[in-house]
């Protein structure tokens, strides 16, 4: 088939899929934003988009719609050249988060269209009014959410079908949207992630961590309450003062990916740090921005126990790698981590906003790596068994592409 992935900041989710679709002979490209500097084994195809400046207050509640339908436009620009040149794709997969599968319909109405329907934004039932300490409170602000779903429901609609990594996230879409979705995992390599007994982690001051060391770790793209930030920070001081022995590891840049950042300005660490700096050992506290993926790999191995929380959103991919690499994981007792996480066979579950009870679970699982165990193996196999690349998540996304272009 002719296969054409879109995705702004590909690969993206199609890391694994686009080479895989080319390994097995077919003709794969890939539409990209021309600012996007990532690379890929298919051959990338660049559209330029320039974003105008939108008034808040002319566009009010259609702000959203307009962003994400500007850039659909200049998708569509793109794939009419790539048309007049000849080229006709025929299945094409596209991210809805940004717009760019809006009108790719209007240029190839004989192709297939499949989109990666990652969430579904509502006004009540998920992220908006979770975390009241954080997030405006009020009617306007369920208003504001559940428009922002109106170019993913524009999307959808104009689709074939429709992909989520879960069952929560599929459950967000109405169900009129839900049924034109198929439930797959984006996969994740349980073969390369395998525990190594004998790996180290360089810590920016020179010292190294290993295996069996009293290691506690959280990693998210961006530290922010989205991601429980707040919570574990708050924990982080009872834990150090009950096992002196343990080191704690941050990976995350400072800038925001979901929400708002901080109204007193400045940055989600500057204000959590100042809020518990004084109960902090901070020579155990090490704040390491982003890591290359083979030093995150390192520090899995190498962790514990690892802590991860999340509104009800997007689950991330580092929580069910980390489950892969028989890493212990305590999770907020949230839709997208219970879906995954099952409390005392395949891992602990916290209440998000439990501070007390994020240190006692944390501080014991420190203490007892031995009572883990069997939650460690457990959680390793079911990952194999649900959610690994080669052996399951990789052929369902094959088999779906096959079906769809041949339907």
């Amino acid at each position: 088939m002719k296969l054409l992935f879109v995705h702004q900041n590909f690969p993206g989710q199609f890391l694994h899929l686009a080479p895989e679709m080319q390994r097995l002979g077919h003709d794969v490209r890939a539409l990209t934003d021309a600012t996007n500097s990532r690379t890929s084994p298919v051959p990338i195809l660049r559209y330029t988009h320039k974003p105008q400046e939108v008034d808040p207050k002319a566009t009010r509640l259609g702000r959203n719609f307009t962003l994400m339908g500007d850039r659909g436009v200049s998708v569509a620009r793109h794939a009419r050249r790539m048309r007049a040149e000849g080229y006709i794709p025929d299945v094409i997969y596209g991210h809805s988060g940004w717009g760019e599968t809006l009108f790719l319909k209007e240029v190839w109405p004989e192709a297939k269209l499949l989109v990666f329907a990652e969430f579904y934004y509502r006004g009540l039932g998920a992220d908006t009014g979770f975390d009241p300490e954080f997030q405006a409170q009020g009617f306007d602000q369920v208003m504001i959410a559940q428009s922002r779903a109106a170019y993913l429901a524009q999307a959808l609609v104009h689709a074939d079908a429709g992909v989520s990594p879960t069952e929560w996230q599929a459950s967000t879409h109405p169900p009129v949207l839900r049924r034109q979705i198929e439930v797959i995992f984006d996969g994740v390599d349980c073969n390369r992630l395998t525990p190594n007994p004998k790996a180290r982690f360089t810590l920016p001051d020179g010292r190294v961590l290993a295996v069996g060391d009293e290691v506690l770790t959280f990693v998210n793209r961006n530290l922010e309450p989205y991601r429980g930030f707040h919570t574990f920070m708050r924990a982080l001081p009872e834990v150090l003062a009950a096992r002196p022995g343990a080191q704690v590891v941050i990976v995350g840049d400072t800038g925001v990916s979901y929400g708002s950042p901080p109204k007193e300005g400045g940055t989600w660490k500057d204000l959590l740090l100042a809020e518990v700096r004084d109960r902090l050992d901070l020579n155990r506290v090490h704040f390491v921005g982003k890591l290359p993926y083979d030093r995150l790999i390192d520090l899995i191995h190498v962790s514990r126990v690892h802590a991860y929380l999340t509104y009800p959103f997007v689950l991330s991919w580092s929580m069910v790698e980390t489950m892969a690499a028989g890493t212990l994981i305590i999770g907020s007792d949230t839709a997208p981590v219970a879906e995954v996480i099952q409390d005392g066979v395949t891992g602990r579950l916290v209440d998000f906003f439990d501070v007390k009870g994020w240190s006692d679970a944390v501080t014991d699982a420190l203490a007892r790596p031995e009572a883990y165990v069997a939650l460690r193996e457990a959680a390793r196999q079911m990952v194999r068994d649900r959610y690994d690349l080669r052996s399951v998540c990789l052929p369902k996304q094959v088999d779906l592409l096959t079906r769809l272009s041949r339907s």
